[in-house]
Parts: C-alpha cells; sequence; structure tokens
C-alpha cells in the first residue's frame, strides 16, 4: 500500500437508470460500453499511456491496488492517443497536503523541460485542500480550472478518500464536475476567458488552451496520488 493512502472501500457505487448499483473500479458497465464509454486504464497494466514528450513510461508511476499511482519522481504521463470533444470520467485520492492535476486537450512537446504540459492543456486541479496551501484560494483548490476559474468550497473530500470527476469538453465548451456537482463552467473562445488568460501566468504561453484535440494528462506535483476507474466517451 502506498504510505498515507488507505483505499475507502474496494467499489463504488453509480446510478443507472435511476437505480443503485455497485460498479467495481477500472469496469464498463453494458450501458457504458453501449453509450460508447472506452477505459483509458485497465486497472493492471500502463498500457496506453507514456511520459509526456515521449519518454519511456516511468518508473515513478505505478499500478498499485488497482489504481494508476504517483509513487516516486517521474514526470507527468500522458494518453497515447488524442482527443477532441470528450466527457471524461476518473476517481483519485490524494496524500495529506497532496497536489496533482488533469490536463487535457495537451500539445504534446519534444523538449518536455523546456515546454511542460501546462503550456498548452488547461487543468482541473487535484488538491488536498485542508492541507495544502492552495487550498486557501477558490483559483487553485481542487476542482478550479487552475488559476482561472474558482471551484466552490466544500465539494472536496478529504485526503486519503476517492474524489469522483466529471470533464466535459464540446467545442469551446467546458465543465468540470466533483463528486456530482458542476464546479466550473468557462468558454475559451469568450472575452471573459481571453481576459482572465491575460492577467495570469498563462499570458506568457500563446499555446494555451488553444487546442482543440490533445491527450489527457496526469501531474507528478511531487506528492502520492491514485488515479483509477479512468474512462472516456468521445462526443
Amino acid at each position: 500500500m502506498l504510505p498515507h493512502l488507505e483505499v475507502a472501500g474496494s467499489a463504488f457505487c453509480v446510478l443507472l437508470a435511476g437505480t443503485a448499483m455497485t460498479q467495481a473500479p477500472n469496469t464498463l458497465t453494458d450501458a457504458e460500453r453501449a453509450a460508447g464509454w472506452q477505459l483509458l486504464f485497465d486497472g493492471k497494466t500502463t498500457a496506453g499511456w507514456h511520459g509526456y514528450g515521449k519518454r519511456p513510461f516511468p518508473d515513478g508511476w505505478q499500478v498499485v491496488d488497482g489504481a494508476l499511482s504517483r509513487v516516486a519522481r517521474g514526470g507527468d504521463i500522458v494518453t497515447d492517443r488524442s482527443f477532441a470533444n470528450f466527457e471524461l470520467s476518473l476517481e483519485w485520492m490524494v496524500a495529506k497536503a497532496g497536489n496533482s492535476g488533469i490536463f487535457y486537450r495537451g500539445i504534446e512537446a519534444d523538449d518536455w523541460r523546456q515546454t511542460p504540459i501546462f503550456h498548452s492543456a488547461p487543468e482541473m486541479q487535484v488538491l488536498d485542500d485542508a492541507g495544502h496551501a492552495d487550498g486557501k484560494s477558490p483559483l487553485t483548490s481542487a476542482g478550479s480550472l487552475y488559476g482561472l476559474y474558482p471551484a466552490p468550497p466544500g465539494i472536496v473530500r478529504p485526503a486519503g478518500q476517492w474524489n469522483q470527476v466529471r470533464i466535459v469538453a464540446r467545442g469551446s465548451m467546458v465543465e468540470h464536475w466533483l463528486n456530482g456537482t458542476k464546479v466550473v463552467e468557462f468558454d475559451t473562445r469568450s472575452s471573459d476567458f481571453a481576459a482572465r488568460v491575460k492577467s495570469s501566468k498563462f499570458a506568457g504561453w500563446p499555446a494555451f488552451a488553444t487546442a482543440t484535440a490533445g491527450v489527457i494528462g496526469l501531474q507528478d506535483h511531487g506528492d502520492l496520488v491514485r488515479y483509477r476507474s479512468i474512462k472516456i466517451r468521445p462526443l
């Protein structure tokens, strides 16, 4: 087991056709398959993922107890495939005072040191709000579009518990959902979005949030974090 990370149950509940059912992690129901959902992580291997910048898959990320886990320094990891319009669903659990993030529509660069993924990809913040300094600001708390659109307090679950995420990207419209609540909504082509970017650190990176398709990424921010039930439905 990872230090400071205890799994809060081996299964989780979903609602299907109005009826509660228990679904094992890293699986698809028949209804999900029919709706076009695909697993991005099989719960057993790192197939379909690689280190950002076309590096081999890093040893710092491992499959532990059915979760894709950052256990040591390894850098960010990304999907082999790119996605344009999609609904992404996953669960994450972070260690106390932990920090990570979920990137999407990232443009992969050969020189990952000079052009990290956050130069192009928006990020949904993954955080222990109670234990990390970033949790003091809604702009950098769990669920936010990091540094640009705030997330409301009281939605994220504590360190050591699983949180459910949905990210819906359709054209320029994007939604962040955390534990069943929509916490962020924005339009990358809006004047409001442009103004927020202009007054942020992202202003120096012209490729930021410009791609209509790109890779999904998981951030290595130096802390222990686990991801599971990573699935996507192209829209």
